[in-house]
């Protein structure tokens, strides 16, 4: 841009023939680039020196080849308007810090249904002094009311401790046969209630298992199953007789029964999948190793912060030992004295 203004200061110094001459060099330059290139890369620097120009120089709408005179205009108003932005930056009501911005963010993300004020003396507990008036500035623009009702996420998680997931995986010995097995899994601690081996099931085995798993459970209200035949109506029945609320999927979305899914995927994965079963006692033996011993005490979650089903306390002092499950497929980790 320098280099520029020197050469058109220079020109200006030059004689008439020459500065005729020259110009009629660079017009048809011009117009051989014109032929070349449809729409040419126009930087910051020459768009500063094109406004310059035109305020300055008279004559310089007829001059203009490679841009339109409307584009200079506007040029000039974008630079106006950043000229004008940085000049008022320090006017009004000052700035808080960022991090205080993020924190109300997060307050109107995690708590739709709060108002500015209520926020306020949140923070006020916390020991952050703020109007209320800057609370609402930085909380973005308010939202229909549909959008401050409870998300599902919240919805279910406070209905997890009240719900059970059931479900049967079919696992295949050595010889090939079919042994099945029954889950019923908690949505809260993703601890798994009860589960049982069986190679001939029936509707009234099943209703057997549903009496182990809810005999004395007092916390469950609903039961989420798929529309397998081996649940009767029988089995339909003994589900409101212990009070509870018959919940089935609808024909073939496994999804709608997440948890239970996914924990017959994980006995899958770390267990079954690296064990030959032999016959059913093999099975519950296998079975009693990994769920008992390691997956609901042991297992850490990361839907419950790292957490196992059955909690687990943080131990920081003492030497780590390590105890094998299923000959050493996985290990548990303690701290001894």
């Amino acid at each position: 841009m320098l280099i520029g203004l020197v050469k058109l200061l220079w020109s200006l110094f030059q004689t008439r023939k020459n500065l005729l001459l020259e110009n009629a060099l660079l017009r048809q330059q011009l117009v051989v680039y014109q032929r070349s290139v449809k729409r040419p890369r126009i930087t910051q620097r020459d768009r500063i020196l094109l406004v310059w120009l035109s305020r300055v120089c008279s004559g310089w709408k007829k001059a203009l080849v490679v841009v339109r005179p409307e584009t200079i205009v506007g040029w000039h108003r974008q630079g106006f308007r950043l000229y004008w932005k940085w000049k008022s930056r320090r006017a009004g009501r000052p700035c808080i810090d960022w991090p205080l911005i993020k924190i109300i963010r997060r307050m109107h993300k995690e708590n739709p249904t709060w108002s500015a004020q209520r926020i306020q003396g949140e923070l006020a507990k916390l020991g952050m002094t703020v109007s209320d008036n800057t609370v609402l500035k930085y909380m973005g623009k308010p939202k229909p009311d549909a959008d401050k009702r409870q998300r599902w996420r919240t919805f279910l998680k406070n209905h997890a401790k009240h719900t059970v997931g059931i479900d049967f995986l079919v696992v295949r010995t050595i010889l090939f046969r079919a042994i099945y097995v029954f889950v019923a899994i908690s949505h809260d601690r993703r601890k798994i209630l009860h589960w049982s081996v069986t190679a001939r099931p029936h509707s009234g085995w099943a209703i057997q298992q549903l009496r182990q798993t809810f005999d004395f459970d007092t916390t469950t209200k609903y039961v989420i199953r798929d529309n397998d035949s081996i649940f009767s109506e029988e089995f339909k029945q003994t589900i409101t007789r212990f009070g509870l609320k018959d919940t089935p999927t609808a024909p073939h979305s496994p999804w709608q029964n997440p948890f239970a899914e996914r924990v017959i995927g994980t006995l899958r994965r770390e267990c079954l999948n690296h064990v030959i079963i032999l016959n059913e006692k093999h099975l519950r033996s296998v079975l009693t190793d990994y769920i008992d011993t390691y997956y609901n005490v042991a297992r850490t979650h990361m839907s419950l912060n790292k957490d196992s089903p059955v909690s687990r306390p943080v131990q920081a002092e003492g030497e780590i030992v390590s105890t094998p499950i299923l000959g050493g497929l996985h290990h548990i980790y303690t701290r001894v004295a």
